[in-house]
């Protein structure tokens, strides 16, 4: 069966990902896993405690791990296991789809340096410098203003576009056949959200 791996941490917006978590593991029968730092809870910023199915440097990224999902939020912790992690995946042209803030990591492991991207990190501020104690890690001349944006094997997206983010995951996993049906399966979503 096909994995896909769930970063978890300390107050990540789980939010951002459960709708892509949903469609992959219910609708298209991959076995999600969540991966985390520790072999211990966390608890996201809305209080939901997750307990990871595997430790970070556990994971081996074998023929069946076909990405890594990762949420936003307002962890300064970037563990080198996790820098790691992204860079074997990207070596092997994996998904790696991040949301929100969560493109940061992808940054710090230097994936984004010649790929377009984009953020709810628009710019970096006073209050991320604090924050997440560091400078900007961004490389800010491939940012783009968008939903959501997928620029070879990198999936990223604001953190309001929590839909079309796992629309366009499924899309980058051949989930659609044709991008009408893509254009289809998005359009019933917004009629049921806006006309229900």
């Amino acid at each position: 069966m096909k994995k896909i791996l769930v970063f978890i941490y300390d107050q990540m917006a789980d939010f951002e990902v459960t709708y892509a978590a949903h469609l992959l593991g219910a609708s298209a029968g991959k076995k999600i896993i969540t991966v985390g730092y520790e072999d211990k809870v966390v608890r996201s910023k809305c209080g939901v405690a997750y307990m990871p199915d595997q430790v970070i440097k556990n994971v081996e990224v074998d023929d069946d791990v076909e990405g890594l999902i990762i949420p936003g939020g307002w962890n300064h912790e970037v563990r080198e296991e996790l820098i790691s992690l992204i860079r074997a995946l990207n070596e092997k042209h994996r998904l790696l789809a991040a949301i929100c803030a969560g493109p940061r990591f992808l940054a710090k492991a230097g994936v984004l340096d010649h790929k377009k991207f984009t953020t709810s990190l628009t710019e970096w501020k006073d209050t991320h410098r604090e924050l997440f104690k560091e400078e900007d890690p961004f490389p800010r001349e491939n940012f783009q203003m968008a939903r959501v944006l997928t620029d070879r094997n990198i999936v990223t997206a604001q953190g309001y576009a929590f839909i079309d983010f796992a629309i366009e995951i499924c899309d980058w996993l051949s989930l659609f056949d044709t991008k009408e049906e893509k254009d289809d399966f998005a359009k019933i979503l917004v009629d049921y959200n806006f006309n229900s």
